[in-house]
């Protein structure tokens, strides 16, 4: 197996179990003790996972919580209550550019209720859940791989998007403090903000989880979308405060358990 692989095997194991012992990856992945602490000494540096006594832990970091792999465990039911409302900005034979998040990844399955469509990504999730459904025209913006976000990004990138032109933009961003949407990653603001210069409508969607925290880079004020799609757990004095500062919100009902 390559060492790419194995690694992102051991991350995977590690962010579905949460915190795990040496002993159990020794087992579960059957190579020696050696083997896995050089493993795991690598993930450490990339910030993926944290070495304790005896242990790793997926306790989330910054470089964590950017990988696409632990967010689209995070609000699944958040994320697929704003997927899902946000088919009615989408209409039949539009361009419709869908950044790379995980919230705005739960739309693409949905996206064959509304074609016929063309659809722009970046994406490597959604390109594969597309690239062979009927009724979608799929164009992948190309660039850079990044492992983290799982998705394209850089100059190559940021050439297509600035070549086409659009009628929906959909996406999300990885904090929101006050009225502005931060994002982690620069490369990743320079993308997104390239993709809302390309559409003639904007839309965002952020779960709750989302609210109150910041993240390095600034991506945009809350009021710069034509829709800011919210799920109802969002405290509604919060809402509230958001409509009051000119925030076009919508709070979207999510399936209880």
């Amino acid at each position: 197996m390559k060492i790419d692989n194995r690694l992102d095997e051991i991350a995977n194991y590690v962010i579905e179990k949460g915190e795990v012992r040496i002993d159990e990856l020794v087992t579960y992945f059957n190579v020696s003790r050696m083997t896995i602490h050089r493993h795991i000494d690598r993930l450490a540096q990339q910030g993926v996972i944290r070495k304790l006594h005896g242990a790793v832990s997926a306790q989330p970091s910054g470089i964590y919580e950017s990988l696409f792999r632990y967010r689209e465990t995070v609000a699944t039911a958040e994320k697929a209550a704003l997927a899902q409302a946000a088919l009615d900005y989408i209409s039949g034979g539009e361009v419709i550019v869908l950044d790379d998040s995980s919230t705005v990844n739960a739309l693409a399955p949905l996206l064959p209720e509304a074609a016929p469509l063309t659809v722009v990504t970046n994406s490597v999730p959604a390109l594969a859940m597309l690239r062979d459904v009927d009724g979608i025209d799929l164009i992948c913006t190309g660039g850079q791989y990044h492992r983290t976000y799982n998705a394209y990004i850089g100059h190559n990138c940021l050439n297509t998007i600035a070549r086409l032109r659009a009628d929906v933009f959909i996406c999300s961003a990885s904090a929101v403090s006050g009225t502005t949407a931060f994002i982690q990653d620069q490369q990743v603001v320079s993308v997104k903000q390239a993709m809302m210069a390309s559409a003639s409508k904007r839309i965002l969607l952020v779960d709750h989880t989302k609210f109150g925290k910041v993240a390095l880079h600034v991506f945009d004020d809350l009021t710069a979308f034509d829709a800011v799609l919210v799920d109802d757990r969002l405290p509604p004095a919060d809402t509230q405060r958001l409509r009051d500062a000119g925030v076009r919100l919508h709070v979207i009902r999510t399936a209880r358990k």
